[in-house]
Parts: C-alpha cells; sequence; structure tokens
C-alpha cells in the first residue's frame, strides 16, 4: 500500500510485534455486548465480530469473559473450564480469521464489582457502586484466580484466539491489589507497592509461560485511576515497564474506575480527551502502547498517532456505530461513516439493564444475525413523511434495499428533533448523524422534499404503493392557569434561538427535554465539548500528573450559570431518574456544579407577573422568574393520517411520543424498512 496516497497514513501503517503484525493501528477495544452472557450466541458473536473485521479492524478485543467463579452466581463456572466451548468458540475466531483479521479474548474478573454474594477482593471494602461487601480473598483463593488467568489463556490458544487481554484496569479485582485505596492487606499481596503489583506480575508471566512467544498478551494498565487513593503516575510507570518484562506485548490505556464520578467515554467528553495520559508514558514503556477513549473519527485517531501519543488507538463504540468504519477510511470516504455519538444510549445502558448491546445510530450492531437488509424482489414507490430520526432510517434504509423512496419534510432541513440535541453544549454530535444520513439520502438517490407540507388528499392522489408517516411531535401544553402569560416560552423556542430568555427561568418538567434546555441555558455561549484544558479543570484532574490518581487534592473549576434556573418537577422522587444509565449522573452533576436549583414535588398553581406560583412538597412557593419554559412532555403529530386510504406505517414519536426517544425511532425505522 502506497501511505502517501492515504489521508490518514500512521493509521494504516502496519505495526509489527515481532512474532506477527497487525495490518493497520487500529483495535477495535473491549466492549461487553450481552452476548457473552446468552447460551449458544456464539454464531451471533461470530456474525458481529465477522463483519468489524471484513471491515478491516486490524485487532479486536471481546467482551470481558469471567476469569472465576467467583465472578459469577453461585452454581456457575467460566466457560474455559467446559471443553465443549473449544469448538464453539472457534467460530468467532474463524470468522474474524477469513478476513484477515486478529482476535483477542478479554479476561475479566470483577472483583468487588461483581452483582452478587459470591465475590472477592483483596480486603473486605465495599465498592460505592456495588450492593455487596467482598469477601477477602485467602492466599490460596489468589494462587487459584492466577491459575484461572492461565488457564483460560490456554483455552483461548486452542480456540484459536490470536492472544487475550489481561484487564488490570477499570477497578476490577487486578487493579484493586494495585492501590492501597482497596488493598489493606500485610502478607505478600498487600503493604508495598512491590507487593500491591505483585498479582498482575505473576499473572502475566504465568499465562507468558504457559502460552509461549508467538502469542498476544495485551495487558490493560489503568493509567489514571481518577479516585482517591488511587495510584501515582510513577507508580503507573514502574508497573507498565514490570509488566513489559513480564511479557506483555501490548499495554493498553485504562481510564477511571467505574466508581469514579468524573465523565470519561460520555459525548459530553472531548474527542480524544485522554491520549495526553498515554502520551505521558509512551516514550518511557517498551512496548507498544495503545490509546484510548472518544476516538470517533479517522481524522482524530490520525492526528493521535501522528503527534506521537500512541502507538494504536482503541476504538469500541466507534465500531458498534460502523463497522466498516475502517474501510471507508482506508478508501477516502470519511464522510460515509456512521459517527459514533457517544450516546450510551444502547449500548452501555442495555448493559447495565441486562439488555443485548446495540447502538442507537445503527440497530444492526450485536443482531446481524436478525436484522438484515437484503436487496428487494420487487421495487415499491414509498413516501416517507417527516425527516427526524426515524423518518431518515426509514428512507435511507429502504432505498438501500432498493425501493424508490420520496422524503417529504415541512422544516428547511433535514433532522426533527435532533436539529434541537445538536444544539445542546456536549450534544454536538448529533451534527455528524446529521451529516451521515445527508450522504446516505445522496448516496442511494433518495428524493428529498424539504418546505413541502404534503396531506392525505396528496399522497392519495400520488403513485406511491406505501406510506411511512414519520411526522413527529408537537411539545405538550400543560393545563395551567396563565399558561398563556407572555412568560411563558416553549423549549423548541428556547433552544432554536428564536426566544429571549430573562435571566431567571423556571422549567416546567426535568426529563430528558428538560435536562437539555437546563443545559442550554446554563451555559454564556461557552461549551467545554472539544476543549480538553477547560474539560479538565471543570472535573478537577491535574494534566500534570502531579496529583495522585490524576486527582487527590485537586478543586474543580466550574464555570457558574449566567442565569438563575430552576428545573421542577411534579414527582416526589429526585430529579433525572428517567435519564440514562450511564450518562444521567453526568447531567445531573453538572447542572448542580453550575447551581441549577432542582425541585422535586412540585404541583403547578398559576402563572403571571409575579412569576410561577407551586406547591412544593405542600409548601405555597412563589418563583420570581422572568420566563416559565414548558418542557412537559409531547404529543404525537398524528393528522396526516387521517382520510389517508394509501397503506401507511406509523414510526417514530407519530407512534409513541411518551418521551423522545431516538433509539427507539431509528430501531423502528430500520426494521420496518427492512421489511416492506
Amino acid at each position: 500500500m502506497n501511505f502517501s496516497n492515504n489521508p490518514y497514513p500512521r493509521l494504516f501503517e502496519p505495526l509489527d510485534l515481532g512474532f506477527t503484525t497487525l495490518k493497520n493501528r487500529v483495535l477495535m477495544g473491549s466492549m461487553h455486548t450481552g452476548l457473552e452472557d446468552i447460551p449458544g450466541s456464539h454464531e451471533r458473536m461470530a456474525a458481529f465480530y465477522g463483519e468489524r473485521a471484513r471491515g478491516g479492524v486490524a485487532l479486536i478485543v471481546t467482551g470481558g469473559f469471567m476469569a472465576s467463579q467467583y465472578c459469577l452466581p453461585p452454581g456457575e463456572q467460566p466457560l474455559y473450564k467446559d471443553p465443549a466451548q473449544v469448538a464453539k468458540h472457534q467460530l468467532i475466531t474463524k470468522a474474524v480469521h477469513e478476513h484477515d483479521g486478529k482476535i483477542c479474548l478479554q479476561i475479566l474478573h470483577t472483583g468487588r464489582y461483581a452483582r452478587h454474594e459470591n465475590l472477592i477482593a483483596p480486603s473486605p471494602i465495599k465498592s460505592p457502586i456495588s450492593r455487596y461487601v467482598p469477601n477477602e480473598a485467602t492466599e490460596e483463593q489468589i494462587e487459584a484466580e492466577i491459575q484461572a488467568f492461565v488457564d483460560f489463556s490456554l483455552f483461548c490458544k486452542q480456540a484459536n484466539y490470536d492472544g487475550v487481554e489481561i484487564m488490570g484496569s477499570e477497578g476490577y479485582f487486578i487493579n484493586e491489589f494495585i492501590t492501597e485505596r482497596t488493598n489493606k492487606r500485610t502478607d505478600k499481596w498487600g503493604g508495598s507497592y512491590e507487593n500491591r503489583i505483585r498479582l498482575p506480575l505473576e499473572i502475566v508471566s504465568r499465562v507468558r509461560e504457559a502460552v509461549g512467544q508467538d502469542f498476544i498478551i495485551i495487558y490493560r494498565l489503568s493509567m489514571l485511576d481518577l479516585v482517591e487513593g488511587g495510584s501515582t503516575a510513577e507508580e503507573v510507570l514502574q508497573l507498565g515497564q514490570a509488566v513489559c518484562e513480564a511479557g506483555a506485548s501490548i499495554i493498553n490505556t485504562g481510564i477511571g474506575w467505574h466508581e469514579a464520578t468524573i465523565p470519561t467515554i460520555a459525548t459530553k467528553v472531548p474527542r480524544a480527551a485522554f491520549t495526553w495520559v498515554t502520551a505521558q508514558f509512551r516514550d518511557k514503556i517498551p512496548a507498544p502502547v495503545i490509546t484510548s477513549n472518544r476516538i470517533n473519527t479517522p481524522e482524530v485517531a490520525e492526528k493521535i498517532l501522528s503527534r506521537g501519543d500512541a502507538d494504536m488507538v482503541s476504538m469500541a463504540r466507534p465500531l458498534l456505530a460502523d463497522a466498516f468504519f475502517v474501510a471507508k477510511a482506508e478508501a477516502d470516504r470519511a464522510d460515509a461513516i456512521n459517527t459514533c455519538i457517544a450516546c450510551n444510549q444502547a449500548c452501555l445502558d442495555h448493559i447495565f439493564s441486562a439488555q443485548v448491546s446495540s447502538c442507537l445510530v445503527n440497530p444492526r450492531a450485536c443482531h446481524e444475525t436478525e436484522l438484515q437488509i437484503s436487496p428487494v424482489t420487487k421495487e415499491k414507490k414509498i413516501a416517507v413523511v417527516g425527516g427526524g430520526p426515524a423518518g431518515l432510517a426509514a428512507a435511507v434504509t429502504a432505498a438501500e434495499r432498493g425501493h424508490s423512496v420520496t422524503l417529504f419534510d415541512a422544516d428547511n432541513k433535514i433532522g426533527g428533533q435532533f436539529n434541537l440535541a445538536k444544539r445542546i453544549p456536549g450534544k454536538e454530535e448529533f451534527y455528524e448523524t446529521l451529516r451521515y444520513y445527508q450522504h446516505q439520502l445522496e448516496q442511494f438517490d433518495v428524493a428529498i422534499n424539504l418546505a413541502t407540507r404534503v396531506s392525505a388528499e396528496d399522497l392519495n392522489k400520488s403513485d406511491f404503493d406505501e406510506i411511512v408517516v414519520a411526522t413527529g411531535i408537537k411539545p405538550r401544553v400543560p393545563d395551567i392557569d396563565g399558561i398563556d402569560h407572555k412568560s411563558v416560552l416553549s423549549y423548541v423556542d428556547v433552544i432554536t434561538g428564536k426566544a429571549t430568555v430573562g435571566d431567571r427561568v423556571a422549567i416546567i418538567g426535568a426529563g430528558g427535554i428538560g435536562f437539555d434546555t437546563a443545559e442550554y441555558l446554563s451555559h454564556a455561549g461557552e461549551s467545554t465539548s472539544q476543549n480538553i484544558p477547560a474539560f479538565m479543570k471543570e472535573w478537577g484532574i491535574d494534566m500534570e500528573l502531579n496529583a495522585r490518581a490524576g486527582v487527590e487534592g485537586m478543586e474543580a473549576e466550574v464555570v457558574p450559570s449566567p442565569r438563575t434556573i430552576f428545573l421542577c418537577q411534579r414527582k416526589p422522587e429526585g430529579l433525572g431518574k428517567t435519564l440514562g444509565k450511564t450518562t444521567g449522573w453526568i447531567h445531573r452533576i453538572g447542572l448542580v456544579k453550575k447551581g441549577i436549583k432542582m425541585l422535586s414535588g412540585c404541583q403547578y398553581v398559576r402563572i403571571d407577573d409575579a412569576g410561577l406560583h407551586l406547591l412544593v412538597n405542600n409548601e405555597p412557593r412563589t418563583l420570581a422568574v422572568d420566563n416559565v419554559v414548558i418542557c412537559a412532555g409531547q404529543e404525537p403529530l398524528r393528522e396526516l393520517t387521517e382520510g389517508l386510504n394509501k397503506p401507511f406505517h406509523l414510526i417514530g414519536g407519530a407512534d409513541i411520543a411518551a418521551e423522545l426517544d431516538a433509539k427507539r425511532a431509528i430501531d423502528q425505522g430500520t426494521r420496518l424498512a427492512a421489511e416492506v
């Protein structure tokens, strides 16, 4: 390959590991998909990983497989103890090798993060995000756990994996031994730092001895713990060097423990926000080093590699969003990449709800065997009315299959509610989704009619075979005395900038739209979404790494809201319960830091010149505000279906508008178009 003709020469430069060569610098990082937990899902995993290998990824790391019985509910055993599993996992490795890819299995020991009572850790210290206090591991148990890593690695070699990743990061079992925060032992596994790092070094050295030299061992090193009592930079470097000496082929960067109250991968985090951490260790570690977190475009990946931050880049969710990310970049077709927006809604949120992962912008992810986009046997003329997420997904998928598709939207641009989302500080990635859909509409010759309001009569007179009604929603107007007062504003007018908003604001409704409106109004035009130093200051992270674990003794520097904002909800519970499981806390903490006042148990009495009169937990209160912004839910727009004689389908908000849900809308639009 002539790298000079490719816009990403460093990204597509091979990486020589001595005994094997990786064809490019892209690692598909480990991400639990839920498929690992489903009996008989090996065919689905083979399809999932095989499609990413076909898409050009050099090296794949599977989701974590449990190393020990102490990671699993009572009675369950790790898969490596079942000889029948070898042939099943060979289905996965074969699917990857058929496309010139390589794959490692991640061996994970959850330690005190295990979700049952049968758990062990270096010391009996409960995690703040776990239900149970772990049992202190005995020396015999520790020896058995080391052997479990060895036996699992031998299993992987037998199943034709190219290697393993040993998970030593994110606050799991190995990481727990390393820091005084979680290791209070006084035996040879605790006390001095040399004793505390004995476990990872024993695991790596014994695995290397067992598997031989021609086998990849990736060690996931926690380079920045982001919790008090975590490792210093000097300790991280000492461990990284020692792990390489013990036999690791590659060092992968881990950022933050799961219990850290700092976002590391959500959409609020700037792109490539933590590669500076990897850069501080790369030249001192005698093995190739991988960097990770929020790397979602080939341009960003190329910059990271070109400036020497790392030897490889790890991308997990971006390869959920687009299995062919690498191939498109190599063909200089980055505009065709379906970009990960780091929303977490269908990937991590699903895992924490015991569901199989997918992707908001790509519903096929992890569902390749049952959601197939096949060419049509009979072409139809299809009208899609509404250019929001549901309509765009339906239009693009139907056209990709070979239907003749016409898209109508009353607005002068595509996007629907995404045009509001992209304006929220920290959600600018939605611009990428709209860019992708615009490209796909053009790619598959969808006829686009913007600023066009069609009626049932228009459609009845047309020659369309079927109609997809994706007309979206309209904001619900609550029945409150004074709702037509001049101070009352719609969230749509606020977020689009059509309305002038005063210095004191009450927001009625604390669902996703309410939180987004508060976020929008609490910024004075500034956003840290792509400003890495500003983001680190906002969350109290020391970029010089002088502070232990990057945070100890640090104070956050938050830009306060330029407005006094009251975020109100009817329910008496804490605000934000309906937000995403893995991102809701970030939104809540961010707004609290900015000084937003959150009120629950609200009954709205009236709105007048004095402001918003309400009862807060049955106590009368008047909020003297300049404006009241209504974020009280949505209602479906279905007027088009009245009198429509053609066969039609309702999708997206026009179907269900209980809460704006782009994940459901895109999934629904895609699945409909896959069958129509």
